[in-house]
């Protein structure tokens, strides 16, 4: 009862249905605020998408493809005539630009025991649930100049720029794709913003306000700071004798001695 409630409950966010997961899907805000981000891509993992393709006794991968959308449409096959899925790379496809790349490779999510919503609203378990529902396209900043990287390189994705995706079921087995979703809807990463557009909460001023504001203030501390060293220089300078102690010293006149007649 408990694990229906916790599918109920992603479905509920747009999660876990399979008729909303034929395709690959953004993540909900709910649970990955500012996506896309410049260079990223967080997206739902295929809960539930393959199980009727899965067999007993087998082994399968998940390999995620990643292109431009501005590739040709003849160019967004991931597999060739022999069902081999592509290994073609982020820089063999000029980053999606010629048609898809393998961005990653990951095991088959269980659909029978998805990630626990509830575990989410715990601080030390909510990292673990978003790594095992959530896979982010673009977060590795090293694999491209790395030359001992050999894994799938993840590499960050162009600012301003529209993808699509494309989750793909690999029999490990024989080595061939056994099934494949549709290619998701165009999903573009964000524009880097210019300094006039730079929104400054609360005041949401321009960029241009914020220079000027910026030179105000330290025009008006250099000169608060001129006032208040003027107010010290006059504060310590020392004072000299006051109007009331200065006098002008008084000569004494010496008496004017007179001589003393005697008697007669």
């Amino acid at each position: 009862m408990c694990s229906s409630w916790i599918v109920v409950a992603f479905c509920c966010l747009g999660q876990l249905c399979a008729d909303q997961s034929l395709k690959p899907q953004i993540a909900a805000p709910q649970l990955a605020t500012n996506n896309p981000t410049l260079t990223t891509v967080a997206l739902e993992k295929p809960f539930c998408v393959f199980d009727s393709s899965l067999l007993p006794n087998k082994s399968y991968t998940i390999y995620l493809y990643a292109m431009k959308e501005s590739a040709s449409a003849m160019s967004s096959l991931v597999a060739d005539g022999s069902s081999k899925p592509l290994d073609s790379t982020f820089q063999q496809t000029n980053g999606g630009q010629l048609g898809p790349y393998k961005v990653a490779a990951f095991h088959v999510p269980s659909c029978a025991s998805p990630p626990r919503l509830v575990d989410a609203g715990d601080v030390s378990k909510v990292s673990d649930v978003l790594k095992q529902y959530l896979f982010r396209v673009g977060d590795d900043g090293n694999c491209l100049y790395d030359p001992n990287f050999l894994d799938v390189c993840n590499p960050p994705l162009a600012p301003d720029t529209t993808y699509r995706f494309k989750y793909v079921l690999i029999d490990s087995t024989e080595g061939i794709v056994k099934d494949q979703t549709l290619w998701s809807d165009p999903i573009k990463t964000r524009r880097v913003k210019l300094p006039l557009q730079i929104d400054t909460w609360p005041g949401r001023r321009s960029g241009a306000m914020i220079v000027v504001t910026s030179i105000l203030s330290v025009l008006l501390f250099l000169l608060l700071a001129g006032i208040l060293a003027a107010v010290s220089s006059a504060v310590m300078r020392p004072e000299g004798p006051s109007s009331e102690t200065r006098c002008t010293p008084q000569t004494t006149q010496p008496n004017d001695p007179r001589p003393q007649l005697g008697s007669e």
